[in-house]
Order: structure tokens, then sequence, then C-alpha cells
């Protein structure tokens, strides 16, 4: 047990500070806040999920106790995708401020607003993409494309006068993906270049630590579709419901072979809904 716990000094005018309240070296509660000039700008708000050793507990939040104190010294809070371990805890979070920004993709910031609903909270939002700049107080925004099993996402620069951090949030390195963009390395390689560069890279990725250079959704079309081809009855099928490129795989070896799709689960039809009203899902089978 730690007893020397004590409160950061003052921050010099000038001086970036990076205070991680959740996600470090752990999958899940990601996030992150960045002081500049008094003003506090936070990346992702999510929650972790229990393990068999925690029973009767429903979710895990980050840490707010060090910025409930200073909840209008926020500027914004950007999201970089949508999985639960990034956006889940937006809700406990805007139960304590509600007027904070939120500033994401379209296909994030949907997935939010649908749960906010159930919460009954209602956010002021601001919808950004692949190479838009945003000033959001002290901090110059600069969004860039990844790729993920979840399609939108986003990596943001934060510039101030003081450093540039690079924060990526998950990504994967798929130049040939199902839904959503393809890895940019050139996008990120530009933000190196300008200026200073980077002097932080706050880089999230499962199991990076592998040596395996993982493999595109692209290359699971044909197998797929070969072994529902050769069923002579129904399917099932598992699978996260964020994973939406997954999702147009099996449903296309389902249109494929003749089959109509039944989606099971408030979260699965959630998302197909929202992949739908986002545009991000495209020609999906009709025969659901």
């Amino acid at each position: 047990m730690h007893t020397n716990v004590y409160d950061p000094p003052a921050l010099e005018k000038g001086t970036l500070r990076v205070i991680p309240l959740g996600g470090l070296g752990e999958i899940g509660r990601n996030m992150t806040v960045f002081e500049f000039d008094g003003k506090l700008l936070i990346v992702d708000c999510g929650v972790l999920f229990p393990e068999e050793h925690q029973p009767g507990v429903d979710l895990i939040l980050p840490d707010f106790e060090p910025i409930k104190g200073r909840l209008d010294d926020v500027v914004g809070l950007v999201l970089t995708h949508g999985h639960e371990d990034h956006i889940g805890a937006v809700p406990y979070l805007l139960k304590l401020k509600s007027d904070i920004p939120l500033i994401g993709s379209q296909l994030t910031l949907a997935l939010v607003e649908a749960k906010l609903k159930e919460h009954r909270i209602k956010a002021y939002t601001l919808t950004v993409a692949e190479g838009q700049e945003e000033q959001v107080g002290p901090f110059d925004l600069e969004f860039v494309a990844v790729n993920h099993s979840i399609p939108d996402a986003l990596a943001v620069a934060i510039h101030t006068d003081a450093d540039t951090v690079l924060a990526t949030g998950d990504f994967k390195m798929d130049v040939t993906p199902v839904v959503g963009d393809a890895f940019d390395p050139v996008g990120l390689s530009q933000i190196a270049a300008e200026g200073k560069g980077v002097k932080v890279l706050a880089c999230d990725s499962t199991n990076i630590f592998s040596t395996h250079p993982g493999r595109s959704e692209a290359v699971l079309a044909t197998p797929i579709l070969e072994w529902v081809m050769a069923q002579p009855n129904m399917v099932v099928a598992t699978t996260f419901a964020s994973n939406i490129a997954r999702l147009k795989t099996l449903a296309d070896a389902a249109r494929a072979s003749g089959r109509k799709v039944c989606l099971l689960g408030r979260a699965m039809r959630r998302m197909v809904s929202v992949g739908f009203d986002s545009g991000i899902l495209k020609d999906f089978p009709e025969t659901i």
C-alpha cells in the first residue's frame, strides 16, 4: 500500500503535464488528461470489465478523483474510437459535469449518443474526420485515420506551445480493411515531420508485444465463404458486436450461400443500426 501519495506541484506556464487516470498497463478504462496553461484536455474515457475474481462488480471506471475539483477547466473530451474500454465511462463522467464537449468521429459519437440516451444525458458533440484540425482551448488538435477492429478510429496529435503528443488510440496496420479507412503511415509520419516533431507517443494497441504481424480481415472472406457454403444447415457465428468488418464478412457469406441473417443481442442490433445510419456499413444484405 502506497502511503506517500501527494498532490503534484503547480504547473509552470508553458509546461505540458500528462496524467493517466486509467488504462496504463491494463486493457481497459483508458483515460488520459493533458494539462496546459490551466486547461485540461481528456483523451478517451472507458471502462474495464471485471474478471472472475471480482464477483458483484459490473464495471470498473477510471479514477476521476484527481480532476473532480477541476471539471470547469476541462475544454474537451476526445474519443479515439467506439470500443467500451474507450467510451464506456463517458456517461459517468458527464454525470459530474454534463456540458463537457465530446469530440470524435461520426460512428464513435453515434455510439456514445446511443449510450447517453439510456442515461438521459444530452451532450454537446463535435464531429471530426481524418485530416481535420480543431483548436480546443490551448490545444491544437490534428486528426489522423487509423485502422482498428471497429471502423472510424482516429489518432490525435495534440499540439501545444510546449510540445506535440501523438495519441494513437488502438490501431492495427491493416492496409486492406473490409470496412473503414486503411492504416495511414504517411499521415502519421507527416505529423512527426512537422515543427518540433513528436515529443511523446502515447501508443495503445492490444497484443503489441506479439511478434506475429497479424492479418487483414480481407484474407478471411474466402475461407469463411467456403466454410459457410459447405454447411447444409443453419450456421451460428459469434463475434464482438463492435467488429463490424467481421459482421459484413459473415453477412456476405450468408448472401452468397442463399441464407438470411438473424442478429441476436441488443448490442449487435444497435451496432448494425448505427453502422447503417452513419454510412459506415454499406452494401449489407437486406435479408436480415
